[in-house]
């Protein structure tokens, strides 16, 4: 029986602030650093033997991932950063506050927006996309494949076809793999974990800096869960 740990960054600058993130690089605040690190020293105790780690492109997952291999006497293993692990694009509303979008759009739009399975919301700006295809950390990337914009849904289509030719076979070589990555990246992977609906989905909530640990068999089937508090 193999392990798949699942990590949320622990709290960013921009959760903080309540405004939209989405792929916007900022970094953890003091609270988040102890998130990571208390997550870290939960793993230390139950002594997972880990082979390997993966994590996206965008620092607050990178320094969350770095935290939690520290406390967890594990920062010889190998991480692999992927850009599709990152975070649901939120277009339009990257950098909006929160409660400022509901106050204009109304909260019903707003909630549309940030929780439906399948509505995306209004398309960043040609230069905000123009300024992540010349990012370095996309270097490689095709220009097509830079979302505007995501729903759920599509955030799927990228993470779900990574998982299934990166990471699962690891997992059904007999390895314990470490995902340290957002709340939409995760919960697009639950999603299919679990068999949740899409209806249901919206309602999934993943706390920051909380492992969440499945026992998964040869054939990727879940075993086991549980929420390390």
């Amino acid at each position: 029986m193999m392990k798949l740990t699942l990590i949320r960054h622990g709290q960013s600058e921009w959760n903080n602030l309540n405004l939209f993130t989405g792929w916007e690089d900022v970094r953890l605040t003091e609270q988040g650093i102890e998130e990571a690190k208390k997550a870290g020293q939960a793993l230390k105790a139950l002594d997972i033997p880990f082979e390997t780690v993966y994590t996206s492109v965008l620092s607050r997952a990178i320094q969350t991932t770095y935290y939690v291999l520290s406390e967890a006497d594990r920062l010889y293993l190998p991480v692999t950063k992927a850009w599709q692990l990152n975070e649901r694009h939120y277009g339009g509303l990257q950098g909006l506050n929160k409660a400022e979008t509901a106050e204009k759009y109304g909260d019903e739009q707003v909630h549309i927006w940030r929780r439906s399975f399948d509505v995306t919301p209004p398309n960043a700006d040609e230069g905000a996309h123009d300024v992540l295809t010349h990012d370095p950390r996309y270097k490689g990337v095709n220009p097509s494949l830079i979302p505007y914009t995501e729903s759920l849904k599509i955030t799927m289509e990228r993470t779900l076809p990574y998982f299934d030719s990166d990471i699962a076979p690891r997992i059904k070589a007999g390895e314990n793999v470490l995902i340290v990555a957002h709340g939409n990246s995760l919960r697009s992977l639950i999603k299919t974990f679990e068999n949740i609906s899409d209806e249901d989905i919206p309602q999934l909530e993943i706390a920051t800096g909380v492992p969440i640990i499945y026992d998964i068999d040869e054939a990727l089937n879940v075993v086991d869960k549980h929420v390390v508090r």
